[in-house]
């Protein structure tokens, strides 16, 4: 029963660590300029499809191994990294100034083109994904617990966070990011140039998105163009969980649900456990309006 009872921790702790991946990007541009990105899950949908791409060529010339993994990685992140620069500078910026809602319809008109235009250039089936996560033994007593590829899964995502954090908190872009978010005309008149911390901060999400659809499709094994609608709500639904515009509360709340997911899935039905993610969304919200980690803003009038 222990035994069971971990293996579906360790099954939680690998899908929150990709709803985490994605939730940082939403949470990091509203904490900026208060808009939810609704195109981000595409971006984590073509990051897949760039590595899956990448990946192939690589084969064909001989690579194989992490090699592999690594190059595929790195490449599509650096492609979804130029789309998220793309996407704030034609579909975001022009609407800075505009009324809250002309954003958000421009940001579900670009998940929606996003989204087409892969299944134009691609396919709107399901592609297989190779298995690039290498196998490894793991000391006995986890090694029937957690398989090589969630140890993966997670390692990396608390490497990625943990570099993150050291960004934000140590680096010249990353004050130029906080001091920003906490007020952006103060920043402007300081001699920040907000245009380009508000571009970095899209890149840097699309960044993470990228690497969580590279370890999903090799942990999956398929892939298609709709596989970042699904994942976009799960990991928005993570940021609001935590609290939007908070980077731990995101993490927190990206591990809350995947835990959720895992223990419903595991001990009442698969095909219930979106009921219970949910469900666990309406009474958080219920008990905290502003998340896990938010904190309630006052506005005055």
């Amino acid at each position: 029963m222990m035994s069971y009872f971990l293996e579906l921790t360790f099954s939680g702790l690998s899908r929150g660590s990709i709803y985490a991946l994605i939730a940082l990007g939403y949470t990091m541009v509203y904490g900026i300029i208060q808009l939810i990105n609704f195109a981000h899950g595409e971006i984590y949908m073509i990051g897949a499809f760039v590595a899956l791409i990448v990946s192939g060529v690589l084969t064909i010339y001989g690579f194989s191994g992490p090699a592999i993994l690594i190059l595929a990685a790195l490449l599509a992140m650096v492609y979804a990294g130029a789309y998220g620069y793309t996407l704030e500078k034609i579909a975001y910026r022009p609407l800075r100034n505009a009324p809250r809602l002309s954003p958000l319809i421009s940001a579900i008109g670009m998940s929606l083109f996003l989204q087409n235009y892969v299944m134009l250039a691609q396919t709107a089936d399901f592609l297989p994904f190779p298995a690039l996560i290498p196998e490894f033994d793991f000391m006995e007593p986890v090694a029937h617990l957690v398989g090589s590829a969630e140890a993966v899964i997670f390692a990396v995502t608390l490497l990625a966070m943990i570099l993150l954090t050291l960004l934000i908190k140590k680096t010249r872009i990353g004050k130029a990011m906080r001091a920003t978010q906490q007020d952006m005309t103060m920043a402007r008149l300081s001699g920040i140039n907000v245009d380009r911390v508000i571009s970095s901060t899209f890149i840097i999400g699309s960044v993470l998105a990228a690497l969580g659809g590279v370890l999903v499709g090799s942990y999956i094994g398929q892939i298609n163009a709709t596989i970042g609608f699904t994942a976009g709500i799960k990991a928005f639904t993570a940021a609001v969980l935590g609290g939007i515009g908070n980077i731990p509360g995101a993490v927190l709340g990206a591990f809350l649900l995947g835990l959720t997911e895992a223990y419903a899935a595991g001990y009442v039905a698969s095909a219930y456990e979106d009921v219970f993610a949910f469900a666990l969304l309406v009474l958080i919200l219920i008990l905290r309006p502003a998340g896990l980690l938010g904190r309630a803003v006052r506005q005055k009038v």
